[in-house]
C-alpha cells in the first residue's frame, strides 16, 4: 500500500512537471521571438535554419534547478542531498553556462573542450568515477574521456529536428527504471522525472518543423547530465555476465547510448577519411543520409526513438537479470547493436547526397 501511495505521488509530480515544463517552454519561446534570441554563429553549416530561437536548453535548466530547490525546501534540509547530487549540480551549472556562452557569443572549440574537462574533473573529485580498471589514473583518464565524449556526442546528434530530444527521452526512461529497480535516491528519481517532462514538452516545440531548438545550452546540459548519472547508475552497477567486467560495462553503455555512439562514430570516421575535422558541422550525419534515402524527418525521429528505446530496455534487463538471462540477452544485444551500426554506417556510403 505504501508503494502504491508513493507511486501515485510520483505520478502527480510528473503531471505537475509536464504542465510546468510546457508553460516555461512557451514562455521562453515567446520571449525568444520578441527579443530575437538565437545562435550567434549563423554562418555555420547546419541542416536547418539557425535563425530560430535556441531557448529549449534554458527550460531544461530551469526545470531541474526549480525541482532541486523545491525538494530541499520541502524537506527543510540540505542534508537530504548526497555528495553526488551536489557535485553533479555544480557540473550541470557549468555545462549550462558553457552552452549558453556558445549560443550567445560562439566560444572557441578549445575553450569548450577545456570546460568539459573541468566538468569531468569536478565529478572525479566528488567520487563519481568510472571504476573500469584497478589502476586509479586509468579510471581518471577514462572518466574524463567518457564525460567529454558524451557531451560532444549529444551536441553532434542535435543535427535535425527532435533527434537529440527524443533519444534523450529513451535514456532518461532507462535512468528512471534503473533508479526504481536499484532503490535509488528519491531526489534522483524526482530529477529524472523533471527532465523527462521537460524533454517531452520540448518535443511539442521541436518536432518538425521545429519552432525552437535546444541549442548548445541544451545539448551540453544533457551531455553532462547523462555523462554523470550514467556513471552512478550504469557504469558502476555490477553486470551478471560471466565475462570481463570492463567489457560487460562497455557493452551495456553501448546499448544505452546506441544512437549517439553510432552517429558520432560514423561522422568521425567519414570526416577523417575525407581529411576533414570531425568537429565542424555538416550535412553528413546518419540522420541526413536517411533523409537522402527518402525518409521524412518525423519518420527518422520515430525510427531513432524506437531503435534506442529497444537497446535501453535490453540493457536494463541485462543489468537486473540472472546470469543465464543476462548472457542470452547480451548475445541478442550484440547482434542488434552491430546490425544497427552497420545499417546506418553503410547507408552513408551507398546513399548519394541530395
Amino acid at each position: 500500500m505504501l508503494d502504491l501511495h508513493t507511486h501515485l505521488i510520483q505520478l502527480m509530480y510528473f503531471i505537475a512537471f509536464i504542465l510546468g515544463s510546457y508553460l516555461i517552454h512557451n514562455f521562453f519561446y515567446n520571449k525568444s521571438k520578441k527579443y530575437n534570441i538565437r545562435k550567434a554563429n549563423l554562418s555555420a553549416i547546419r541542416w536547418s535554419s539557425q535563425t530560430k530561437p535556441v531557448s529549449g536548453g534554458i527550460t531544461f535548466f530551469v526545470v531541474l534547478f526549480v525541482t532541486s530547490i523545491a525538494y530541499i525546501v520541502y524537506h527543510k534540509s540540505v542534508s537530504e542531498l548526497s555528495l553526488n547530487n551536489i557535485y553533479i549540480g555544480v557540473v550541470l551549472i557549468i555545462a549550462f553556462l558553457i552552452g549558453l556562452a556558445d549560443d550567445m557569443i560562439s566560444i572557441s572549440p578549445i575553450i569548450k573542450l577545456l570546460s568539459q574537462i573541468v566538468c569531468a574533473i569536478i565529478l572525479i573529485n566528488g567520487g563519481i568515477i568510472i571504476n573500469i580498471s584497478s589502476e586509479y589514473y586509468f579510471n581518471v583518464f577514462f572518466t574524463i574521456f567518457w564525460v567529454t565524449s558524451i557531451m560532444n556526442s549529444l551536441n553532434m546528434l542535435d543535427n535535425m529536428d527532435a533527434i537529440t530530444a527524443i533519444v534523450s527521452v529513451t535514456i532518461t526512461i532507462g535512468l528512471i527504471i534503473q533508479n526504481i529497480l536499484s532503490n535509488g535516491s528519491n531526489i534522483d528519481l524526482l530529477v529524472f522525472l523533471a527532465l523527462l517532462s521537460s524533454l517531452i514538452t520540448f518535443l511539442k516545440f521541436n518536432w518538425h518543423p521545429a519552432k525552437i531548438y535546444m541549442g548548445d545550452t541544451g545539448s551540453q546540459l544533457l551531455g553532462s547530465f547523462f555523462g554523470a548519472y550514467s556513471i552512478v547508475y550504469f557504469w558502476n552497477t555490477s553486470v551478471n555476465i560471466n565475462v570481463h567486467t570492463s567489457f560487460a560495462h562497455v557493452f551495456v553503455i553501448f546499448l544505452i547510448f546506441l544512437i549517439p555512439i553510432i552517429d558520432t562514430t560514423t561522422v568521425t570516421i567519414n570526416r577523417i577519411l575525407k581529411k576533414k575535422s570531425p568537429f565542424i558541422g555538416g550535412k553528413d550525419h546518419t540522420t541526413h543520409f536517411l533523409f537522402y534515402r527518402g525518409f521524412s524527418e518525423p519518420k527518422i525521429a520515430v525510427l531513432y526513438f524506437l531503435a534506442n528505446l529497444i537497446s535501453v530496455i535490453l540493457s536494463i534487463i541485462i543489468l537486473n537479470s540472472n546470469q543465464q538471462t543476462a548472457l542470452l540477452l547480451s548475445i541478442v544485444g550484440i547482434i542488434y547493436g552491430i546490425f544497427a551500426f552497420l545499417m546506418l554506417y553503410i547507408n552513408t556510403k551507398v546513399t548519394k547526397v541530395k
